[in-house]
């Protein structure tokens, strides 16, 4: 990777940062390969693309792009422009293109091919509650129609108007609203502003000595009112919990008032209306602050590697860690295929480095691996000295009883340093025409193994289906008590139709998804993108319910309309 020499290579409209409009996180950061020996032969093996010859496409030329014309008439604008202020209200075609789409693979090829049927036609950026509230009233007396924005890194398909949309669409842009309010020591709770992203968040909270705990891989460029939103999980889920287990109360703005949850540490009043937000993807309103479990920081934290001879092995200790009483704050492993993908990601070993996983390759064949079957794990602990210790004993010992050994800090701290650069390899690949996109599940331990293989074999008839090398991988992580999460990770070279040999891809994973028993989406939402699965997932009456929920919370349809349901 390469950094940025500031945050200001960010898309900025006044103080408020965004992505790039055409691919993931800011200017000037990217994935190279010259510096990783494994991996232009990785990728050549996998799925068929030559690194050293292809070509990468050029930048998208932004000039080039069709972008409808905002329908927004001047008295509405004028209106807006009175809550907020003229500056915060913009039309421009960049920043329209900004909030139009959010960073899934199917986004990126869209916004690189031009296509764009529907553009936000105007762009609101309030300072507060009190202008949100404003600006939902002004809204939905125009009846025109709201989508909540964050960092914009959904991918799947929560953010974009609908193309047949003939309404005025406005995007309410969180960004202004960033803070953390108020913390209350006694409690471990703070409020926060729902468009703080996860590094501004932490960094208010550490600067007092806490944490959220909360970091999923989009942490970067991801806020927390869309991490509620979409029903997040993050890295150190573990110990921490889901978003759903970290938010204790919230403010939802709504036409007529603000919905309110005290954070309260816990309630009998009928059915869960914070359960019924979480995860509303702006249905129900929009998210303006959220009052959050919070941590002191851990006197020590580290993250262990170690290798298991195989996936089931991995798995069978990561259900003992999960049913025993050690709590580390991350568990994963890769299974073979990821493993491989891993190690091709390194950088080349020079000296004493090299010479010992030579020596450690050459130990593990002594005892008889498949080092073609052998599977990375990343296991985290956190809390006092002696109480991070014990926990670390405990997984050793569990460890060892699966035929697992530890290979020390190492590779956890690399992991660690890059764990939210993955989204860049993304966009390394779509340049020279290859897909490389992910869906996840949860699902009970005893059905682990089940979807895991059901996953493989329809993707695999999915590549053949369109005539196409493709690689698949996974990892399993956010263990619980009762199951696991399973993240699939897909690629394949592009033909003549790319967003439609994905779809196939992307329906055959997800399909196997719900018939082996699992879920449609661990933590990345419903949106569009996984709506034509729900029925199978929570049942027709499941459906019911919630599209009764919808109607009546918003009969005129101005909340982000047909997403998660119609």
């Amino acid at each position: 990777m390469t950094e940025p020499t500031s945050r200001t290579d960010a898309m900025r409209t006044g103080d408020v940062k965004h992505m790039k409009w055409w691919g993931w996180g800011v200017e000037g950061v990217g994935f190279h390969h010259e510096d990783k020996p494994g991996f232009a032969p990785f990728v050549q093996k996998a799925v068929g693309l030559d690194l050293w010859r292809v070509e990468p496409t050029e930048r998208p030329d932004f000039s080039e792009l069709k972008v409808p014309a905002s329908t927004a008439p001047e008295e509405f604008l004028t209106v807006l422009s009175g809550i907020v202020g003229a500056g915060n209200v913009v039309v421009d075609d960049l920043s329209r293109v900004v909030h139009t789409y959010g960073k899934s693979l199917r986004d990126l090829v869209r916004i690189r091919s031009g296509e764009i049927a529907r553009s936000p036609d105007v762009i609101v950026y309030p300072a507060d509650e009190a202008e949100v509230q404003s600006v939902v009233e002004a809204a939905v007396e125009a009846d025109a129609v709201i989508i909540p924005f964050g960092g914009g890194s959904n991918i799947a398909g929560s953010l974009e108007p609908h193309p047949d949309e003939s309404r005025v669409v406005v995007s309410l842009d969180l960004g202004r609203l960033g803070r953390v309010l108020e913390i209350d020591a006694d409690a471990g709770l703070a409020r926060i502003q729902a468009g703080a992203l996860g590094p501004d968040l932490e960094a208010q909270l550490n600067r007092d000595g806490w944490t959220m705990g909360h970091f999923p891989d989009s942490f970067t460029h991801s806020t927390l009112g869309g991490w509620v939103a979409t029903r997040s999980s993050g890295m150190q889920s573990d110990k921490y919990g889901d978003i759903a287990d970290i938010v204790k109360g919230l403010r939802v703005v709504r036409a007529g008032g603000v919905l309110v949850i005290r954070a309260v540490p816990s309630a009998s009043t009928g059915p869960s209306v914070r359960e019924m937000v979480v995860g509303s993807e702006g249905r129900l309103g929009v998210i303006t602050e959220v009052t959050v479990q919070v941590h002191r920081l851990p006197e020590r934290r580290g993250i262990y590697a170690y290798f298991f001879k195989n996936f089931d092995h991995g798995l069978a200790a990561m259900q003992e860690i999960a049913e025993s009483d050690v709590s580390p704050s991350v568990t994963r492993v890769s299974d073979a295929h990821e493993t491989g993908f891993s190690l091709a990601t390194s950088k080349e070993s020079k000296g004493i480095q090299k010479m010992a996983q030579a020596g450690l390759m050459a130990y593990l064949k002594r005892r008889g691996w498949d080092l073609d079957e052998m599977c990375l794990s990343f296991i985290g602990f956190e809390g006092g000295e002696a109480y991070a210790k014990r926990q670390k004993s405990l997984v050793d010992r569990i460890v060892r009883k699966h035929h697992g050994i530890g290979v020390g800090k190492g590779p956890g701290a690399l992991y660690d340093q890059k764990k939210f650069d993955t989204p860049y390899i993304r966009d390394f690949l779509l340049d020279r025409g290859a897909a490389g996109d992910v869906s996840e599940t949860a699902g009970p331990w005893s059905k682990l193994r089940g979807i895991h293989a059901a996953v493989y074999e329809a993707a695999d008839r999915a590549y053949e289906e369109i005539g196409r090398k493709g690689w698949t991988m996974s990892h399993m992580s956010h263990s619980y008590h009762s199951g696991a999460c399973l993240y699939f990770t897909f690629a394949f070279v592009f033909g003549d139709d790319p967003l439609g040999e994905y779809d196939t891809v992307k329906r055959a994973i997800q399909q196997a998804f719900v018939d082996a028993g699992g879920t449609i989406s661990h933590h990345h939402g419903v949106g569009l993108e996984h709506a034509p699965w729900l029925e199978e997932d929570i049942s027709p009456q499941g459906v019911a319910v919630m599209s009764g929920l919808f109607g009546a919370a918003d009969p005129g349809g101005n909340f982000n309309p047909r997403k998660i349901v119609v």
